[in-house]
């Protein structure tokens, strides 16, 4: 398998968990009396320790001690940015969309990361990168066009919190993507998931009066399987991923994202999967394939 070859499975394996983070906030939230923040919370509570312990290792091999002090305040920067804030906003938005529908407009980003990469880092973007690029969104605007998808009542309000995660997610891919090379996946995904888990916590103590501790058992399952499912496996997959792609080409192969959401919000939510849906996954799905060969 060649470095590519790994670089699109790695990628396209932890979008697929990522993706599933919305089929579990959906049922989450259909089977408990919870909300975004209490249950953003449980996510990053049982994330937490894998995290620690792999910065902890880190540490005593000597690995994580080469990180210069001021990177230390981009990586927070970045932190806040890519998993408190665009977590959040991500929760929030679900509570007012279809898992479907916010995986179609939260994958603009591939698109705002090559935009990003452009025009702050400088980098050219090559022609299979927009011919992948045009196919995967070829496909999205087709999903997209489904009016079905508009007929939620808050559909605007729900659709602007997840654009906004969109945009603050791929700022952390470009700019993390600097960081990632610099001191290695592991390195940078431990300190930069430690941190949002620091920023949700602290959220969650200023803005709410319950007890964690108190939360329904089902509200606890869901927190430990979008900690463990949706966090720990594919942050380290997608990390090392764009590690072996870049952030341009990885973010592309991630567009495979919305077709997992729509096929598992199918299956676990009942939610309508359209021929004009089948079609616009396929070629996201042309799109991917296309970079890994």
């Amino acid at each position: 398998m060649t470095v590519t070859q790994r670089g699109v499975l790695f990628v396209a394996l932890g979008a697929i968990c990522f993706s599933a983070k919305a089929i579990f906030i959906k049922l989450a939230y259909a089977q408990n009396d919870i909300d975004a923040i209490s249950l953003l919370t449980l996510r990053f509570a049982y994330a937490l320790p894998f995290f620690i312990g792999i910065a902890a290792w880190q540490y005593r091999t000597g690995t994580l001690r080469t990180v210069k002090k001021r990177d230390w305040g981009f990586i927070a920067i970045l932190s806040m940015l890519g998993y408190y804030l665009a977590s959040w906003l991500d929760f929030k938005g679900l509570q007012y969309i279809t898992a479907g529908l916010e995986r179609i407009i939260l994958f603009i980003y591939p698109t705002l990361v090559v935009l990003f990469s452009a025009l702050f880092l400088k980098k050219s973007i090559t022609k299979k990168s927009v011919l992948a690029l045009c196919i995967t969104y070829l496909g999205i605007i087709i999903i997209a066009s489904e009016p079905r998808i508009f007929e939620a009542p808050d559909f605007l309000k729900g659709g602007l919190l997840i654009l906004v995660s969109a945009i603050t997610y791929a700022l952390y891919l470009v700019f993390g993507g600097e960081l990632i090379n610099k001191y290695g996946s592991v390195n940078f995904n431990s300190i930069s998931m430690i941190l949002s888990s620091v920023y949700v916590l602290l959220h969650f103590g200023f803005v709410s009066e319950l007890n964690l501790f108190e939360l329904p058992k089902g509200a606890h399952l869901w927190g430990l399987t979008l900690g463990i499912v949706s966090t720990v496996i594919p942050t380290f997959l997608v990390m090392e991923g764009i590690k072996l792609l870049g952030a341009s080409r990885g973010s592309i192969v991630a567009s495979i994202g919305p077709v997992s959401t729509i096929i598992l919000g199918y299956v676990f939510l009942g939610e309508i999967l359209s021929p004009q849906e089948l079609i616009g996954s396929a070629l996201v799905l042309a799109g991917v394939l296309l970079i890994g060969k």
